[in-house]
């Protein structure tokens, strides 16, 4: 038993391997010191990286978003431009039918033929805008309609089944596809 109180009051023993596990201990904090700068400056290095790609990804998408928008602008200008041509290509042989009737109407005395020339030239205006998507729609005798109708005035209705409605119309509404390209100018009763 004298062996075991003499291990137990011996604080040398004790104050030895105390001093070797915290130097064990503070070389291990220094280690880990060590380690976590080299992570926080391989963060550091990664994190920067990160941002300088980034930083060229957002750059290379502004520039491909501005040429897209400068492109767009331009095709919608050239679109706009050529959507014009085809039409008045199509107007064209009615131009040029027209003078044609011109020339001939200077030499000819016949009423009729002058009469039948103007129409001929009038249903052939009228199918090349029908081909484009252009139609005219009627509405004398219609209730108004202020989504296709322009109200130049009111008149007393010649008779109580026209109040409300289309007396007179003074000019044609137009459509082009679905949407109203012109309102029929009319006159309502009231």
């Amino acid at each position: 038993m004298e062996n075991n109180d003499n291990l137990d009051n011996n604080p040398e023993v004790n104050d030895d391997s105390g001093l070797d596990q915290t130097d064990n201990l503070n070389q291990n904090e220094e280690k880990t010191d060590e380690n976590s700068a080299k992570t926080e400056e391989k963060q550091g290095e990664d994190t920067a990286s990160k941002l300088a790609d980034l930083n060229d990804k957002y750059l290379r998408l502004y520039s491909e978003f501005d040429n897209f928008r400068k492109r767009t602008h331009k095709e919608k200008v050239d679109y706009l431009k050529t959507a014009n041509e085809e039409v008045l290509k199509a107007i064209l042989p009615v131009i040029d039918d027209f003078e044609r009737a011109i020339k001939a109407n200077e030499n000819v005395t016949d009423v009729k033929a002058i009469k039948d020339g103007v129409h001929l030239i009038y249903n052939k205006l009228k199918n090349t805008t029908q081909q484009k998507g252009l139609t005219s729609f009627d509405c004398k005798g219609e209730v108004f309609d202020a989504d296709l109708m322009e109200a130049i005035t009111h008149i007393p209705a010649p008779s109580d089944e026209l109040k409300g409605k289309v007396v007179d119309e003074l000019e044609k509404g137009y459509k082009l596809g679905d949407k109203v390209i012109r309102f029929a100018k009319v006159v309502v009763g009231s």
